[in-house]
């Protein structure tokens, strides 16, 4: 018997930043484990991961010999890193694991591009790993990231949305019935059956907590025992999560498929999607569409909800209220937002990317938004550490706002600015409780 094992990294991403940012400490740290997936196929495939998203070994051995990663068991596979095995999957014991050294002052992110045994979804640069040399392609566009902007709404298969105030049907729709007659919306470009996100667990002795998670892949489905993640319209969030939340850290999130039937996991709503705090939002004066993209929080934690904002447009944020929306470690938790470059749709800009493009987690800007206490607290920052890119268009916060906030891009260099001071590390607004603020791209 033969197995496919799944190496997977564990990284923090960039909400340190965004903790910092949030001065009243609601935000928090995602912390991204991702278990394995142990299937009997015909041969030994090796996959390295980073939240469901495969990397090439060459840059996982590359990371351990720079310190950026470790094992998390102590010790890799018996020749993993070997020369041949950059080109080549190596056999290995299912359920081994890396990690972020821990010697870092600062969590890391992977910055390669993908791989893996099963289809990817085509709006990233992929490759594919047997036992054989690898090949690759890509899909996206070698347009830079900072060409110039489209002047018409960029397409990408986003649908549904209806029935938002429909009480979900318990036990009703089939697993594979997508529920987009009450409120959730179809993202069909992730591949994933229009989720945002499929999460399949395996529970502790006393199924009290998730003790390990394997993150679904394109051309997967929501199938028995999943947790299923989806969108919901701008403005609103999923209502859906356990209570039975990661050993280690790890979030989950979404309705549950059980005995063949769709299931609520959080009873305390009725319907699938609930209304964030009013009043924030978001506009858009440039020439081409801007993409901001949502952590898919509780859930597996990258930026694959979008908000499509178009030439001229106004949307709606989802602003969680802290002190009902869901809890991390009993701590309060946030929104954040990656700020793509204009011209890029949600295929292209609200997945897991690559260091070739300031796309998705590489995107230059981070947006956190969250009500805590009376208050609704908007930043800008930088995507620190992951990339050092550099928005090409001005971002500012308008509005009943405690103090202004922007972001000015001169041509050459961009600079935060907090009062008109320069502040690199990005600024923080508050806005009162019935009040409104505005963050506009012009």
């Amino acid at each position: 018997m033969k197995f496919s094992a799944t190496l997977a990294l564990a990284a923090a991403g960039s909400l340190a930043a965004a903790e910092h940012n949030h001065r009243r400490g609601h935000a928090h740290h995602h912390k991204r484990d991702v278990a394995t997936a142990t299937t009997v196929v015909d041969e030994v495939i090796t996959v390295y991961q980073l939240d469901g998203t495969p990397i090439p070994v060459a840059d996982v051995c590359k990371g351990i010999k720079d310190g950026d990663y470790k094992w998390a068991n102590g010790a890799g596979p018996a020749h993993a890193c070997d020369p041949v095995a950059t080109s080549t999957s190596v056999s290995v014991k299912a359920h081994q694991f890396l990690e972020t050294s821990t010697s870092s002052a600062v969590p890391t992110t992977s910055t390669v591009p993908t791989t893996t045994a099963v289809p990817t979804t085509s709006s990233t640069p992929t490759t594919t790993s047997t036992t054989s040399t690898s090949t690759s392609t890509t899909s996206i566009s070698t347009t830079s990231s900072s060409a110039a902007a489209s002047t018409t709404p960029a397409s990408t298969g986003i649908s549904g949305g209806t029935g938002l105030t429909a009480p979900f049907p318990d036990g009703e729709l089939s697993c594979d019935t997508f529920p987009s007659d009450y409120g959730a919306v179809a993202l069909d470009y992730h591949g994933l059956g229009g989720y945002s996100g499929i999460q399949y667990p395996t529970m502790n002795a006393l199924g009290t907590l998730v003790q390990s998670i394997v993150t679904a892949v394109t051309g997967q489905s929501c199938t028995e025992g999943a947790y299923c993640s989806y969108h919901c319209p701008p403005g609103y969030l999923k209502s859906q999560w356990p209570k039975e939340q990661g050993a280690t850290g790890q979030s989950v999130g979404g309705i549950t498929c059980t005995n063949g039937k769709l299931h609520r996991t959080n009873t305390e709503y009725d319907t699938l999607c609930i209304a964030g705090v009013e009043g924030i939002t978001v506009k858009n004066t440039l020439g081409g569409t801007v993409s901001a993209c949502r952590t898919d929080y509780p859930g597996t934690e990258s930026e694959t909800l979008p908000l499509e904002v178009n030439p001229g447009s106004i949307e709606n944020l989802a602003n969680p209220n802290g002190a009902s929306y869901f809890f991390w470690e009993n701590k309060q938790t946030s929104a954040q937002y990656y700020l793509n470059p204009v011209g890029f749709g949600a295929d292209k800009a609200c997945v897991w990317g690559t260091a070739a493009y300031d796309l998705g987690n590489f995107a230059p800007m981070n947006m956190g938004v969250g009500f805590s206490d009376g208050t609704t607290y908007l930043s800008l920052f930088p995507n620190k550490p992951t990339t050092d890119a550099q928005l090409k268009y001005n971002v500012k916060i308008v509005g009943d706002v405690s103090l202004s906030c922007s972001y000015v891009y001169d041509g050459t260099n961009g600079m935060y600015y907090e009062n008109g001071t320069p502040k690199s590390a990005g600024c923080t607004v508050g806005v009162p409780q019935g009040g409104s603020a505005q963050v506009v791209f012009y």
